[in-house]
């Protein structure tokens, strides 16, 4: 099974973007981040016309939303409201073999890295807080979580430590506590075991930067993991920078995984 995850940035947008990375990668199942549509808009006809007729996405105007798409059976459609807000940031479905699949877009956190003076970063840390004690208490197996998580936890998932470190996406406290829902939650991040730690690695490059492929300023803010029993099922990952130089692309590319189920 060929899974794919992508912060398209608009799906009414940018759907005949989403459309040609489906068939061109021959993706089976993709989760999609910041669809910006409600549900009523969704284009559901355009991915069932070229085979994915199971379809689970919770939307909602011109912010966040997600979807779960896929050509194989999905079941027992569910979704958790973190902070107590309905703002469409989470879904979850059990695949083929009982695989529990979450998708997360993660607040991004608005730009001062103070929970006292800025209710952004507050609520962001809140959520990533909640995401910790939920996957504490939820180790079960058969688990995937993917989705734009809005933080760089490493070193080199940066294109500067240095002069990031204080900078939203990076700061010690969002990738100290999302590295702790990593460990405390038995979770694999799948591209960091493709790719070795001391090299550079991103999935992001700003819209403020029109030269991003030269400079290579990016981030990486999106995610693939597995529980710890599935990852010797899974057989390549990678990140697809191609659809950053498509005409009007999302500032976010895709994560593609192959895994045996």
């Amino acid at each position: 099974m060929r899974i794919a995850t992508w912060n398209i940035n608009s799906v009414r947008l940018r759907i005949s973007h989403v459309l040609r990375f489906l068939i061109e990668q021959n993706i089976d199942v993709i989760c999609l981040q910041e669809t910006k549509t409600l549900d009523e808009y969704f284009p559901r006809k355009e991915f069932a016309e070229i085979g994915f007729v199971n379809q689970y996405f919770r939307g909602e105007k011109s912010y966040n939303g997600v979807a779960i798409l896929s050509k194989d059976d999905i079941k027992e459609v569910k979704h958790i409201n973190w902070c107590g807000r309905n703002d469409t940031r989470h879904i979850y479905v059990k695949l083929t073999s009982n695989i529990e699949l979450h998708n997360f877009y993660v607040p991004a956190g608005g730009d001062e890295p103070d929970t006292s003076t800025n209710p952004k970063f507050e609520h962001k840390i809140s959520f990533l807080n909640e995401m910790l004690n939920f996957f504490i208490k939820n180790t079960k197996k058969n688990k995937i979580l993917v989705g734009d998580l809005n933080i760089a936890p490493l070193e080199h998932d940066v294109w500067s430590h240095k002069q990031l470190i204080n900078v939203v996406s990076h700061t010690p406290i969002e990738t100290k506590t999302l590295l702790e829902i990593i460990k405390t939650g038995d979770w694999i991040d799948v591209m960091r075991e493709f790719v070795p730690h001391n090299e550079k690695l991103y999935s992001w490059w700003s819209y403020r930067n029109r030269s991003w492929e030269k400079s290579n300023r990016g981030r990486r803010l999106d995610h693939f993991w597995v529980s710890k029993n599935l990852f010797p099922q899974v057989k390549s990952g990678a990140i697809y920078k191609e659809t950053r130089s498509w005409e009007r692309p999302s500032d976010h590319v895709p994560i593609i995984v192959d895994i045996n189920i």
